[in-house]
């Protein structure tokens, strides 16, 4: 007997996936495809890439797929498509792309927008965003185009995320998922629509409803592939394509975090731990809740931008050795560095990290610190003091939105890079004084887009009933209470004073090296 599939892309920083998933949560069969190079910079702190090199990987690892899968090709009963967060294209009146996708580690700065109006500055003032917003503002890319890149904007059809283009190209229709509506555009997430006309918020960004796009909720039929897709893709002609939501979205329910008891940990390039809630709330002052994959749900999260991305800074600035020796033995660094983790005591023999390498709207001025050198310290209590940093963060931000949403979190489900090693899992676990699970593949978006898509077609009549079906628990990791009650006089007495005492420095350090010498 034949079961129903789901083809899902994962259009992620780094790689595509396409994945063939069935309703017990098995992964039949998967291609990868890792990007070379995963974006370039035609500036200092840019980061782009072409849009037709992400609708190429899809197309490659599509026919790549359906090649390996052979006769299970004819049991697929839908496709789905999530993609990475915040990033952006414009496109003309044809839909065609007017040059490159900005990406989310895009660092550009909209320095010439003119000011808002004394009406709203003075409310931005009153409730203490004035540093906030303008943050918002530099950094949004559509008011980079607008007042830096006015000949493209004005050719400027419509100003759209990636998954809304490559939904555009797998159907011909230009729509988005409300669940992946997330980034520097104009998306009430309570409302789970685009601003009201009269919203002030609108004074953020330099961009007129009318370029963007229909939104649709998730489980929604946005179209069926067409048939030039079809040619490009091997992907049957009129397959329905449904909407799900966003890469972190998806891992959080794919993750089985749908309960008010669990919170889903992401260990990629940006470190975030996002809870699933029936009640909205925001997870810091004036910061939306997303709108979840799953009606009726929102996904409140605490984001530490650079997250993993350090343990690659690490690498390259102090772990040579360690790579080239990996590569003597063909492993990966991270193996080595791994092992060498357990060398080095719970709290680092007093080393605490602050990872906030990247301001925010809620911390204007913040930097990175490592504080508590002595002459014991090697690199190797750095590699541990960054993963410990990380997770001091993460709790700062989970414990924040317990108090906030009135919660309580139980459980920690736990994906990404970084979960994949057993010791990080064992350190986490220690620090939050909570068990970590990882489920049976570190795949969890592709296993929530698929479980979205399962739900929409009528094969469980609930997400619910999805989940117990989907995920399973494969490994546990329960928390050592002598080292969790280390880290937590680190966290309580320490790691939390040090953003405050610190700050008024980096606003200092921001100044002086904003000015310009001449």
């Amino acid at each position: 007997m034949t079961e129903p599939l789901i083809l899902t892309f994962d259009i992620g920083t780094q790689s595509t996936r396409a994945l063939l998933v069935n309703a017990r949560g098995d992964i039949l069969h998967k291609v990868q495809k890792p990007y070379d190079p995963p974006y370039f910079s035609q500036n200092p702190g840019w980061a782009e890439q072409r849009a037709d090199y992400y609708w190429g990987c899809i197309g490659e690892t599509s026919r790549s797929l359906k090649e390996k899968a052979g006769d299970l090709w004819k049991d697929i009963i839908a496709v789905t498509c999530s993609t990475i967060r915040d990033t952006v294209v414009c496109l003309d009146r044809n839909r065609n792309p007017l040059g490159n996708v900005i990406l989310w580690l895009d660092e550009r700065k909209a320095d010439k927008i003119p000011p808002v109006s004394a009406f709203a500055n003075s409310l931005y003032r009153l409730v203490g965003m004035k540093e906030g917003v303008a943050i918002q503002r530099a950094g949004s890319h559509c008011n980079w185009l607008a007042y830096h890149d006015r000949e493209r904007w004005d050719k400027t059809e419509k100003y759209v995320f990636i998954s809304a283009w490559l939904n555009y190209k797998f159907t011909g229709n230009l729509v988005d998922s409300t669940a992946s509506a997330i980034g520097h555009l104009p998306f009430d997430s309570k409302t789970r629509n685009w601003y009201k006309n009269r919203d002030f918020r609108w004074a953020i960004f330099y961009v007129t409803k009318g370029k963007l796009c229909d939104l649709v909720e998730p489980g929604t039929v946005t179209g069926g592939i067409t048939a030039e897709t079809s040619e490009h893709t091997g992907i049957p002609k009129g397959l329905p394509l449904i909407a799900t939501g966003s890469d972190k979205g998806c891992e959080t329910l794919g993750l089985s975090c749908l309960d008010n008891g669990k919170a889903a940990l992401s260990f990629g390039t940006t470190a975030t731990v996002q809870l699933s809630s029936q009640k909205y709330f925001e997870p810091q002052p004036f910061m939306p809740s997303y709108a979840a994959v799953v009606p009726g749900y929102f996904n409140p999260e605490i984001e530490i931008y650079r997250g993993y991305w350090l343990l690659n800074w690490f690498k390259r600035e102090f772990a040579a050795k360690e790579m080239e020796e990996a590569a003597k033995l063909g492993l990966n660094a991270e193996k080595l560095l791994d092992n060498r983790l357990k060398e080095i005591p719970p709290g680092c023999d007093g080393l605490i990290m602050q990872p906030y390498f990247t301001p925010g709207v809620n911390m204007p001025f913040a930097k990175g610190a490592i504080i508590g050198f002595s002459d014991i310290h090697t690199r190797i209590h750095i590699y541990r003091a960054i993963i410990e940093g990380i997770n001091f963060a993460l709790m700062d931000g989970l414990h924040y939105m317990e108090k906030r949403g009135n919660m309580q979190i139980k459980s920690l489900f736990a994906a990404g890079g970084g979960a994949q090693s057993d010791e990080i899992c064992r350190i986490t676990a220690s620090m939050f004084g909570l068990p970590v699970y990882r489920i049976q593949t570190h795949e969890a978006t592709g296993i929530g887009s698929s479980l979205a898509a399962f739900v929409a077609k009528g094969v469980f009549s609930s997400y619910e009933e999805g989940i117990g079906k989907m995920v399973h628990i494969k490994d546990e990791f329960e928390p050592k209470p002598q080292e969790h009650q280390i880290y937590e006089q680190l966290y309580s007495e320490v790691f939390t004073k040090v953003f405050d005492k610190l700050s008024p420095l980096y606003e200092v350090i921001s100044g002086i090296v904003a000015k310009k010498f001449t």
